[in-house]
């Protein structure tokens, strides 16, 4: 079966991020070391109900002053812990240029506030995508299947007709239970060529490199 759908993972895929450079920016306004703000806020229980939505933005920011004491504006706290990302310029260019051959769809783990910063600053990158599924909106997470068949419904395609790119095995492994065809990313990957050798052709387009350099310079 042919593919008509590329699904894109945001994080380490579209656009890289750092736990470490959050985590410093936070610390300058408590007396923790970096690394106990990091422990804290990625990888655990608070990270995976934060990016599912049972915990609003208000409450993730009240746990993490109650335990940490921070010293700082709501502001400056979203500001801290969601400048974090950077542009693949690898990648970046490609969504525009699968467009209009085939839908184009990200799929994503995150939560509100890291979410809003990398939709503005990753705007013209993500302009050509046909829908944007962020885990934090549909109260799932990767790799759950129920994820899955939402963007699947939302691509209007059979499952089979569905490719996803995933820097993680495990969410790879979990759409192709789900009969999609999968790709797992590494950074410096040529994927202009793993995508053509799975059969979905690349083509020039006029103007594909512009979201990329707003998303740098942002």
């Amino acid at each position: 079966m042919s593919i008509s759908t590329v699904v894109f993972d945001f994080g380490n895929v579209l656009g890289f991020f750092s736990h470490r450079k959050a985590a410093e920016q936070l610390a300058a306004y408590t007396d923790a070391a970096p690394e106990a703000l990091q422990a804290y806020l990625f990888g655990d229980k608070l990270e995976d109900d934060f990016e599912s939505g049972r915990l609003s933005v208000e409450g993730f920011r009240g746990m993490v002053r109650e335990t940490f004491h921070l010293r700082c504006t709501d502001a400056q706290f979203d500001a801290a812990f969601a400048d974090m990302f950077s542009p693949n310029p690898d990648v970046c260019p490609l969504p525009a240029l699968l467009k209009p051959r085939y839908k184009v769809l990200l799929l994503s783990n995150t939560n509100a506030l890291h979410a809003s910063q990398f939709v503005r600053q990753f705007a013209g990158v993500l302009a050509p995508f046909d829908a944007l599924v962020l885990s934090h909106e549909v109260g799932l997470r990767k790799p759950d299947p129920r994820i899955y068949e939402h963007c699947r419904r939302l691509a209007g395609r059979p499952a089979g007709e569905c490719l996803f790119i995933d820097d993680l095995p495990t969410n790879v492994e979990s759409a192709r239970a789900c009969g999609w065809q999968g790709i797992v990313y590494r950074r410096g990957d040529d994927l202009r060529r793993r995508l053509a050798e799975g059969g979905v052709e690349v083509s020039g387009a006029r103007g594909a490199s512009k979201g990329f350099d707003n998303a740098r310079s942002a």
